[in-house]
């Protein structure tokens, strides 16, 4: 199966999982607390259930990590060269707020780097997808899917993406440090997508993430052309520790445009 092959099985699978958080959104739902005291609704688990079935399913045996089944010990996680990486449900908090901006996302990770990524937001109907090599698309409401791209340069006042729910003084002082810009708002991985289709011209995450949170658009985004690094400009790589935690990050349209961001740290 190539890489293309397999994408369209997991645009599918996105999809399905999509399709039942959909039927948790239009009624009233439960909310609770993990133990991180991050909320966990029905519809996350649903997700969760639909789509650690389907991978299993596909002739590819790769293991999968789950934010809703992540307790995997690093013992026999370390040894994984290639797994599936999967957020069944990110933005949670969007999600409540029902105003939207939730995504199901799904990647392929190889030697640390995601290679494939599926990122679905079905309140908006909206996929997006990448796998390296082959380049990223967008399909907006079942039509045909069209290739993205990253701009080239910043023209004008920077257009940088922020979240809806997630601030940090951080933000604000590196922000202040670039003067002009217009905020682009969104929630949940779609900020790393605006990125990838040139709608926003960096996106810096100045607080706390994990690996699952980032894993599919940041294929979308790689594949597209763009970088995800770290502040330092190292790039952002995945299993490479027990913590499951992300360090702050920058996602740029190229090194170009990372250059001058890092250069406001």
């Amino acid at each position: 199966m190539t890489r293309m092959e397999l994408v369209e099985k997991i645009n599918a699978i996105a999809k399905a999982a999509g399709d039942a958080i959909m039927l948790v959104y239009q009624r009233d739902f439960e909310v609770v607390d993990k133990s991180d005291s991050s909320p966990l609704t029905e519809a996350d688990l649903a997700a969760h259930k639909i789509i650690c079935a389907e991978l299993a399913a596909l002739s590819v045996d790769y293991p999968i990590l789950s934010e809703e089944s992540a307790k995997i010990a690093w013992d026999e996680r370390k040894e994984w060269s290639t797994y599936w990486l999967v957020d069944p449900l990110d933005g949670t908090k969007e999600f409540i707020k029902k105003n939207g901006e939730f995504t199901v996302n799904i990647a392929l990770v190889e030697n640390g780097i995601p290679v494939l990524g599926v990122v679905y937001s079905p309140a908006l109907e909206t996929l997006y997808y990448g796998v390296q090599g082959e380049g990223a698309f967008k399909a907006v409401k079942g039509q045909a899917a069209e290739p993205i791209q990253p701009v080239t340069a910043v023209d004008g006042a920077w257009k940088i993406v922020g979240s809806r729910s997630h601030g940090s003084e951080q933000m604000q002082s590196f922000l202040a440090k670039v003067g002009e810009h217009e905020m682009v708002p969104m929630g949940s991985s779609l900020k790393i997508c605006l990125v990838a289709e040139g709608v926003a011209d960096l996106y810096p995450r100045l607080g706390p993430t994990s690996e699952w949170d980032t894993a599919a658009a940041h294929a979308v985004v790689l594949a597209a052309g763009g970088l995800v690094t770290d502040c330092e400009g190292l790039a952002l790589k995945y299993n490479q520790k027990e913590s499951l935690l992300n360090p702050f990050f920058l996602v740029a349209p190229n090194q170009a445009i990372l250059d001058q961001a890092k250069a406001y740290f």
